[in-house]
């Protein structure tokens, strides 16, 4: 059994790694009373499950504890550093047996990074393991059967598919946002830049990079060595000094187009215009060189303002037959190949004939509402980010699609303002962040009762948390297609099919 998360409702992780964000300040101390293992104690676990950041799952004399780098199926030696009432942490010392999904990661920095969390699991393994935290959720969270698909399903039961997966699951992202930092040592002879350390701010030097294009690898490389070259420092937060925080990569996969935002915490960053002409006469393929400033506190990564240094202020791409505009701020689904397949699988469960009007609440910059508008009579696109909209409002005009309308504002109080208005849907479709969906709008869906719901997750705890009320509210889950958008880490999005109870 693979146990997808242990960690409680919602399944929230704090960067310092401890689930529903209680801090490890509240470690138990060791000596208690009846404490299955110790701190420090060196333990040997069967790991029975993965946790949502990528954790082994293990148990020792029937207590939890989570061990990254481990891996369902395997006995492992593993040292104590952390414990609560109910689970602790450890790490790892020593697979002694292994799971036959194992592999070596070939990335030389991933034991360090925090990009990825599961190059040390084969793909085909990731695979089953992202389908298997989808069902866990489902039947433990959203009290769901799930059909056998083994045994060409079960009566009454939930069908989830095979996980969609890549034919080359490397390079895929065509976006990167890079910190960067000053380091004794740096591979750019002092400016460092790449992905935060697990669990800190602590930025992992890498010229190299097995998910991100290798565009995106020059860029970023020509960039920290520039910069240094023509003294441009980096941010500093704690010694209070201005300079270049972020590098952001945006590519087109269709159209080849490349855009780069040099993020700096003042409007004023030095020799931005030389950086900026440098950078053109060093990497083919740019259309558009940007700089924003974000002068907010750390983990924020872009400000309001943005500056055109170079080209356009967009570039453009596809998704099957739909063109987008891309701009600095623009949100634009990172994983082109696996989109397609998203979006295909959501057009296909809304079911739709050419006769129906739909609802696309968190539509974003309209990517699934143009899809749907293909094929739909109307399509009503809701979104709380006016930015996105006004660029949900272009694309449509790009594409020469008439039938989709946007309008900014909550899900949960434009929809009821439509249904005033007389719009009754046959098809909502939602697509939420991680947190899952607004409860105001399951109300709303459950008293509009649409036909069919089309549900795009990327959170299988929320998921099914939404699941649960929506059935309560008179729907029933039909099919769920995994999809893996992100190769090589724990997250994985679903498409669910939802069909209004006669």
């Amino acid at each position: 059994m693979i146990v997808a998360n242990r960690h409680g409702r919602n399944g929230r992780t704090k960067r310092n790694g401890a689930p529903n964000g209680r801090s490890r300040a509240e470690d138990r101390p060791a000596g208690t009373a009846a404490e299955p293992v110790s701190l420090q104690e060196q333990v040997i676990a069967d790991i029975v499950g993965i946790g949502h950041t990528g954790e082994g799952v293990g148990r020792v004399n029937g207590f939890t504890l989570f061990i990254h780098g481990a891996l369902p199926g395997e006995k492992v030696s593993a040292q104590v550093t952390g414990l609560k009432k109910q689970y602790g942490f450890a790490r790892l010392l020593k697979v002694l047996e292994a799971s036959p999904d194992r592999v070596e990661p070939p990335c030389p920095v991933y034991d360090e990074c925090g990009g990825c969390q599961l190059q040390h699991l084969g793909y085909e393994g990731q695979l089953r393991l992202k389908r298997q935290m989808v069902v866990d959720n489902l039947e433990r969270i959203a009290k769901l059967r799930v059909a056998n698909i083994d045994a060409d399903g079960e009566p009454g039961g939930v069908v989830v598919h095979p996980t969609i997966g890549m034919t080359d699951p490397w390079r895929y992202r065509n976006k990167v946002q890079v910190p960067i930092g000053e380091r004794e040592g740096g591979l750019a002879g002092g400016l460092a830049g790449g992905f935060y350390a697990t669990g800190s701010h602590r930025i992992v030097d890498a010229d190299r990079c097995l998910i991100r294009t290798e565009a995106a690898d020059d860029i970023v490389s020509a960039v920290k060595k520039m910069a240094y070259e023509l003294g441009i420092p980096a941010y500093d937060e704690e010694k209070r000094r201005s300079g270049l925080r972020h590098v952001i990569v945006k590519s087109g996969f269709r159209t080849g187009e490349t855009m780069v935002v040099l993020v700096s915490d003042k409007e004023e960053l030095p020799e931005a215009q030389r950086l900026a002409e440098r950078i053109v006469e060093a990497v083919p393929g740019i259309a558009s060189i940007c700089h924003n400033v974000n002068a907010g506190p750390a983990g924020t990564v872009m400000g309001p303002h943005t500056s055109v240094l170079w080209g356009r202020d967009r570039i453009y791409d596809a998704i099957g037959d739909v063109r987008f505009a891309i701009s600095a701020h623009s949100f634009y689904q990172v994983n082109p190949v696996q989109t397609e397949a998203l979006y295909g699988k959501a057009l296909e469960y809304a079911g739709l004939t050419g006769s129906e009007t739909v609802i696309d609440a968190y539509c974003g910059v309209g990517t699934i509402s143009l899809f749907l508008a293909q094929r739909a009579k109307r399509v009503y696109g809701v979104e709380i980010v006016p930015e996105a909209v006004q660029d949900a409002r272009r694309n449509a005009e790009l594409n020469g699609i008439a039938n989709a309308e946007f309008e900014a504002g909550k899900a949960e109080e434009v929809i009821p303002a439509w249904r005033e208005q007389g719009i009754r849907p046959d098809v909502i479709v939602v697509d939420p962040p991680r947190s899952g969906c607004d409860a105001a709008l399951l109300d709303t869906i459950v008293t509009m009762r649409p036909q069919r719901v089309v549900y795009v997750s990327c959170n299988p705890s929320t998921l099914a948390r939404d699941l649960r009320v929506l059935e309560d509210g008179g729907f029933r889950t039909v099919e769920v297609q995994p999809v893996d958008m992100f190769p090589w880490t724990a997250h994985v999005e679903s498409v669910i099919w939802m069909v209004r109870k006669e």
